[in-house]
């Protein structure tokens, strides 16, 4: 049956680490992996603008062995003249994968159901699991096995960030602590989620409204934008709604001294995050960058040459 990669929790625990393990030594040995050879295309959607997605998943592709077919906003017929069950049986003929940046979660369910070939969500509103990878790779890279670790998210919490947080980390078999203003926490919907998967994992999660107790002896601290696409006339009003959840250095000084600071970009200084902590010494945020292009081409082999019976 063919495996698609939609939330954090469409890995197992097991399955997480087995990507994590595989995304490292592809970034050891770039060119070692060949799924894609012929070269195979994949099918790759932006209803959103990207920078590092696009250029992740381009040149993984290619690094695979295959052709990434890059299809923008408005330049196909999905979602609008053609549905997205007849586009994804459609595609089904005719690629290896789809890849796609989207909106509605909702959108990307129907292309799973109705596609045979595995569908990757490149973001969509509810949750963006190939940016959590991304982050757990870089955290183990830094501070080794992270069963135990605690992570720390602060700011915008309704967002699909921090509800990827709390799945991907869980099934990391972490310690998530989500930090934000009351009527931007999580949907309780997914917090119960990660709560199963950390009870499977020995992880644990805290939603808090205090982001100094969330911060004490956090080994990862994490931010996001606090204005995100489509957000741009709420700015004055967010920032000072956030202003108390800015990671900066006195917040890195409530955390461990090892702690290390993640943001999945791009960043605003002095609003979210102070320059003094992304551009300091604790920052790992080019890593990170980075190793979206590492732990997508190790998803992307999993799905295509392991997971499929």
């Amino acid at each position: 049956m063919v495996r698609h990669f939609l939330k954090d929790t469409d890995l197992t625990p097991e399955e997480q680490t087995h990507v994590l393990d595989a995304a490292q030594r592809m970034k050891e040995d770039p060119y070692a992996h060949k799924p894609l050879a012929g070269p195979q295309t994949v099918a790759v959607f932006f209803d959103k603008t990207s920078t590092r997605t696009r250029v992740s998943f381009a040149t993984g592709i290619a690094d695979l062995g295959g052709s990434p077919l890059i299809i923008g906003a408005g330049e196909s017929q999905l979602g609008h003249k053609e549905s997205v069950t007849d586009t994804a049986k459609v595609l089904s003929r005719m690629v290896s994968a789809i890849v796609w940046r989207t909106f509605d979660h909702a959108g990307l369910e129907e292309m799973a159901q109705n596609s045979t070939v595995p569908v990757i969500n490149a973001l969509s509103d509810d949750y963006h699991p190939c940016q959590i990878l991304a982050d757990l790779q870089t955290a183990r890279e830094q501070l080794g096995e992270l069963t135990g670790k605690t992570l720390v998210y602060l700011g915008d919490a309704a967002n699909n960030m921090a509800h990827s947080y709390l799945l991907g980390g869980a099934t990391a078999g972490m310690h998530i602590r989500i930090s934000g203003p009351e009527g931007y926490l999580p949907r309780p919907d997914i917090v119960e989620e990660a709560r199963v998967r950390a009870n499977e994992t020995g992880g644990t999660i805290t939603i808090t409204t205090d982001a100094c107790a969330a911060l004490e002896d956090a080994d990862v601290v994490i931010t996001d934008t606090w204005v995100s696409m489509g957000q741009e006339d709420e700015k004055e009003a967010r920032q000072k709604i956030f202003t108390p959840y800015q990671v900066n250095a006195e917040a890195m000084k409530l955390a461990a001294n090892h702690a290390i600071f993640l943001h999945c970009l791009p960043a605003y200084r002095g609003y979210e995050v102070t320059a003094d902590v992304i551009d300091g010494d604790q920052s790992y945020v080019w890593d990170e960058a980075e190793n979206r292009l590492h732990a997508q081409k190790a998803l992307m082999n999993f799905l295509l040459t392991e997971s499929t019976a």
